[in-house]
Order: C-alpha cells, then structure tokens, then sequence
C-alpha cells in the first residue's frame, strides 16, 4: 500500500515560527506521530507533502523510509495529493493521512482498509453532537455519495451530524484519474481532496466509510489550545493502561509520558512525575512526587524520592534516590545504594552499599562496596581542559568536606579527615588527613562598627 501524509499546513493560530507538525505531542512532533502510526501498516511507500517552514519538516524528520515533496503554493488537499502521485505505485491502494492528527490508531486503520478492499473508495467518518467546521457526509438511501464542506452547504447540510475527517483511502489508479478533474470553484478557490467521493459515486466506484474507536483518534491540532487537549487525553490513554496493568497512579491526571514507560508489578507513581525516553521500572519500586527520570532503568524496591532528577542511569535492586538527587549520564549503582539530598552523580559506577547523603558531587568515579561519602565531598575530575578519574575502594571513608583531586585512588579501607584535600593516593587501611593547622588568637577583637 502507498500512504500520503499531508504536512503542508501553516499552522496560523499556533502563533509559532515553528512548522505546526513539528510542534510535539508526548515529547514527540506530531508528524512523528502519524508517521509512525503509518509505519505500523507496512506501507511500501510513505510519501510526506510539506510546504510552509520550508526544509524545516523534512530536515526535522529525515529517515530512509520517507519520501519528501514539496507543496508550493499550497492550493487545498486535492492539489497537495496530487505532488505526491509520482511516488505512488498504481497497484495498490492509497491511504490519506494528516500530520496535524496524531491519535489514529492502527487498528481503527485497518478497519478502514478492510471496508476499502482493493477496488473500493473508503472514508473515515465521525458523529458529532457539534460537527460545526468540519464537511458534512451526504448520503443517499444509506450510500455515501459526497462530502460537502460548511462553507459550501446547505442549511440542510449544516444539519448532518456524520462528518468527514479527512482520512481516507482510494484506489491508486483511479485516484490519478479523479484528482485530474478536481475544480476550485468553491468558497476557499481550493481543490478539495473530499470531491474525489462525488467522482467515484460519478464512476460507479463504491463508496465505503468506517469509523474509529475512538472521537479522539480523528482530532487536529490548529492551535496550541487543541494541543493541549491533545497531550491531556494521550496522557490520561497512557495513564489508564498502566492502571489497568497495575501500576499505583497516585493522580492519572498529574502523569506525563513522552516516550516509553515499561512497569513491573506493584509499582507506584506518585503526582507530576515526567517520564522521557525509555524507562523501565521493576517490580516493587517506587516513584515519589515531581521527579524527572529520561531513559533510565530503576531495579526492583527502589525508592526514588521527591525531586529527583534521573538521565541515562541505571539504579540497582532496593537503593534510596533523593531526594533532590541528580543523576547524570553514565550513572550505574548497584544494589542498596544510597543517593540523598542534592547529591551530584555522573559518569560513576557504584558498587552495593555506598552511601552518599548530603551535598556531594561524584563525577568520573569508580566507588567500591561499602563506601561511606561524607557531606560536602567532591570529585575534582576537571582541569579546565581534561576529565581525569576517581577510585574509591571497597571500605572506605571519606570525611566530609574532601577534596579528591583526580587522578586520585583511596585504597581499600582507608579514611579521609574531614577538610581534606587528596592530591595523591590515599593508602589502605590509613588515615589520611590534610589540613592547616588550628591556631587561636589571644588578645584578637572583632573589629566593630564606628558611630557617626
């Protein structure tokens, strides 16, 4: 099958130098959305027509499998099918899709696919309480035998409910045919796609219709209001499978993914948490209030508290995040780790048991099991120029207030003074301590304030 997705819009009332089909929905453009969707059905040809935001959209969305032309001027729906009919193989079927419609579902799709067969013109249409807006389907006797868009109806017209939705699938070959006698005497001087029904019924071709599962599926964005319904009912669609899966959603209304959340069992989510990327969250942990995890794994009976910020990070089985912890790329902790209040990690592996609670910054660093990292602690891993590398092995303790500058080892067991500032390595099973003498003044006043 071909498939068409028309991108060519401009999008006014978004208010936005942005091309309105870059605009992101769930972290992810809109166009995004329905070519993906597309993907899902195996097309052997996905042809995008843009036009306004210039080579922003096929810039924005380059991939092997999507070809790009050009709409220019923009002359209505019709005309902007009609750029992508060289790229279309006659054979086999052509679907109509919008990239400004991001909810479609596959299975809705099918449906459509299955009511056209390979010979028949098939519409996606929709019943709506207010289908103000929106081409109004004519039936005659039960058959589809036009669409009429508001503007060019009758009052009787304005009174159908059955709407069109713009999605559709056709033919190839006689969609080349129908598309060569479309006119714009109309009320917007365009070439409307939705003509091509009344060529059809004209040819004796049948006319079919389905409808989606959902309202939902069918809804545009125009502007950054409808954009906002949108995300909120991907996200409550999102929230709801993972209640019914299980997953303990303190508020499905305050609960935002963009990307893929895959959860184990007798997880729990707590309010305004953002999920990007792919994270995958095992069996018995927990996510506390406003934390901000991007493509991480937190092992099973984590606890993750109020705050945190999670990216690109691994957190073992039964460790203790935050809260106000941030962990940076490159983050790996093993089992029973303990991360606290505005800890700093990134680039470090830590081994089963370390403890970091208070104020610390860990970067570029190797910690073995059962460290203890005081307040205050940091890994100086930068000169300006080079990144340089800390070990801290298995046992040790590091005083609070430490220096550590890289590249630097603290051997097995050994203890840090707190105020330390290690240049060179520490050796196991030693104290080790840096610090200015401690002197007191005799005779030494506070200096005070002169009255004027």
């Amino acid at each position: 099958m071909n498939v068409v997705i028309l991108a060519a819009g401009m999008g006014k009332r978004m208010h936005s130098a942005l091309p309105k089909v870059l605009h992101l929905l769930a972290g992810k453009a809109l166009l995004a959305h329905v070519a993906d969707t597309a993907r899902t059905l195996a097309p052997n040809r996905l042809v995008v027509v843009y036009g306004h935001g210039g080579e922003a959209v096929p810039q924005a969305m380059a991939a092997p499998d999507l070809v790009f032309v050009k709409q220019e001027p923009q002359l209505g729906t019709g005309h902007a099918v009609t750029q992508a009919l060289p790229f279309l193989d006659d054979s086999a079927p052509t679907l109509v899709l919008y990239g400004d419609v991001p909810l479609t579902a596959t299975a809705s799709l099918r449906r459509l696919l299955d009511s056209a067969g390979n010979d028949k013109l098939s519409v996606m249409t929709v019943g709506l309480d207010d289908p103000s807006g929106y081409g109004r389907i004519v039936r005659e006797n039960g058959k589809l035998v036009r669409i009429v868009e508001q503007k060019d109806a009758s009052e009787s017209e304005k009174a159908i409910r059955e709407v069109n939705t713009g999605i559709m699938v056709a033919p190839t070959a006689k969609l080349r045919q129908w598309l060569a006698t479309l006119s714009n005497d109309n009320a917007q001087g365009e070439y409307y796609l939705t003509d091509i029904v009344a060529r059809a019924v004209a040819d004796g071709v049948a006319v079919a219709s389905a409808q989606p599962d959902d309202v939902a599926e069918t809804l545009g964005v125009n502007s950054k209001t409808q954009l906002a319904q949108l995300e909120r009912l991907y996200q409550a669609k999102r929230a709801a499978a993972l209640l019914e899966q299980g997953v303990a959603l303190a508020d499905p209304a305050r609960f935002d993914v963009r990307g893929e959340l895959v959860c184990g069992k007798d997880v729990s989510i707590d309010v305004n948490c953002v999920f990007e990327g792919k994270v995958v969250i095992e069996d018995g942990a927990s996510i506390a209030s406003h934390c901000v995890i991007k493509n991480a794994v937190i092992a099973r009976s984590a606890q993750i508290k109020p705050f945190c910020h999670i990216e690109d990070a691994v957190i073992g089985a039964g460790s203790l995040i935050g809260p106000y912890a941030r962990l940076r790329p490159g983050t790996q902790l093993a089992e029973d780790v303990h991360i606290g209040n505005f800890v700093e990690v990134k680039n470090a592996r830590v081994a089963p048991h370390s403890k970091a609670n208070h104020l610390a910054y860990i970067g570029d660093a190797t910690i073995g099991s059962r460290v203890n990292i005081g307040a205050g602690t940091i890994t100086c891993n930068y000169d300006g120029v080079n990144k340089f590398h800390t070990v801290i092995e298995d046992d040790a303790f590091i005083g609070s207030d430490s220096q550590l500058v890289a590249p630097v080892t603290v051997g097995k067991g050994a203890t840090l003074g707190a105020g330390t500032t290690l240049t060179k390595n520490a050796p196991p099973d030693k104290l080790t301590i840096s610090r200015t003498k401690q002197m007191t003044i005799e005779n030494w006043q506070r200096p005070v304030k002169v009255k004027k």
